[in-house]
């Protein structure tokens, strides 16, 4: 499939903020936390659900008012911005000041999360219907083939600089930035709405009406509505996985027998081998629809979490990622492009708002409970079985769902 020159510049974003993904999200800061604020790296949980609940509360006013003409890329490059400019300044906070290292995370996040938003919706601009699947499996596989280039540099210079040295860090926080800033150029220069609603007085009054009426309308929209619910559970499982990986191996193999270095590594070799499973569900959807595929991802993520409470080495947390490498960009591309292809299109980030609450507030729960159960526990294992049910619950509610080629009447 022939790319256009809209469909490579979304997907060229995909290829930055990816780097954050691995770097910030999940390897180098729960390490550099944990040298912060010494032996509670699992704390990190908590400080994840704070971000996610900001998110979750602006994510449907910004995309609806973002659905105007000409809005959808001033916010989309506000949060790039500020998710960027924070990533940067992450390497500048002073040794033991762990709560400026928190605020400054939590923005980061902040700015990660809110341009996804729109860069999410930005799909119904780029491409059409029946290449959405492929073009946002191809988003998420580029970007993990792509994120292994400046994690990959961040890993050697945290290595020469010394494991534990906070330098190595710190300039790796600073390639972060500055590679996502430079694949997110395409994107601001080739990519426009498309689908809009046209500018109106009283702007932010009139969205908090439309807003409320799309609240109210979208229980009518039957596929819509069991969507979000089996989203916002078996996704909480996916990004509770992603942001606690780090600090669950770290609290499970700690001691001396225990090599941070070689998890990172384990995790660089992790986004190589996602990046052909991505594409593969990609074709897979075409042949068995997306919502089978999904189904398998979900399956996929419950066996890792029982796989994972079993772990005793360094060589079983490479066997655990490789399972969840082989669905982890699957289920994420093809949750978007399955939603967007079941929304109205000027009314795009009005819905993709929704959609974002729903992760976002899903994603509360996740981390908050694997540190709960952490510290109730007093055992880590047990953190990674407590989310099983929320895969569960995702699975059974999703497989309710109408098939992929029954169409519904968006409201307008």
């Amino acid at each position: 499939m022939k790319l256009t020159k809209q469909e490579r510049a979304w997907i060229l974003y995909d290829c930055g903020n990816s780097a954050y993904s691995i770097s910030i999200t999940t390897a180098l800061l729960p390490i550099y936390f944990g040298m912060f604020k010494s032996g509670e790296s699992m704390d990190l949980g908590y400080f994840n659900s704070i971000a996610s609940i900001l998110i979750a509360i602006l994510s449907p006013v910004l995309g609806t008012i973002a659905d105007y003409k000409d809005k959808k890329k001033r916010f989309f490059t506000f949060f790039f911005i500020l998710g960027v400019v924070f990533t940067a300044a992450l390497a500048f906070v002073p040794y033991g000041k762990w709560q400026y290292l928190v605020i400054f995370y939590i923005l980061t996040s902040l700015g990660f999360a809110g341009a996804n938003i729109f860069y999410d919706s930005f799909l119904v601009d780029v491409t059409t219907d029946e290449r959405m699947d492929k073009v946002s499996t191809k988003g998420f596989a580029y970007g993990y083939i792509a994120s292994i280039i400046p994690f990959g540099i961040s890993l050697g210079v945290v290595y020469f600089t010394g494991m534990d040295k906070l330098l190595g860090y710190q300039l790796g926080f600073i390639i972060t930035a500055l590679w996502w800033g430079l694949f997110t150029i395409p994107m601001l220069r080739n990519v426009k709405q498309i689908h809009y609603v046209e500018p109106e007085p009283k702007p932010v009054v009139n969205s908090f009406r439309r807003l409320g009426k799309t609240f109210l309308n979208i229980r009518k929209i039957k596929t819509v509505l069991i969507f979000l619910i089996a989203y916002f559970f078996y996704i909480d499982g996916v990004g509770t996985i992603i942001k606690m990986s780090v600090p669950y191996a770290e609290q499970v193999l700690g001691g001396d027998s225990f090599d941070m270095f070689i998890l990172l590594g384990i995790l660089l070799i992790i986004q190589i081998v996602a990046f052909p499973f991505a594409i593969i569900y990609g074709t897979l959807a075409k042949l068995f629809t997306a919502k089978r595929m999904i189904i398998v991802g979900i399956s996929t993520y419950i066996i890792s979490c029982i796989f994972a409470y079993f772990i005793t080495d360094i060589s079983q947390v490479f066997i655990l990622g490789i399972l969840i490498a082989s669905a982890q960009g699957g289920i994420q591309a093809l949750s978007r492009s399955y939603y967007a292809k079941i929304i109205p299109k000027k009314n795009s980030n009005e819905f993709f708002g929704f959609y974002n609450i729903f992760g976002k507030f899903a994603a509360i729960l996740g981390p908050l409970v694997m540190s709960l159960t952490t510290d109730l526990t007093g055992n880590a294992r047990y953190s990674i079985l407590s989310i099983i049910p929320l895969f569960i619950i995702g699975l059974i509610i999703f497989i309710l769902l109408p098939t992929d080629k029954d169409k519904i009447e968006a409201i307008e």
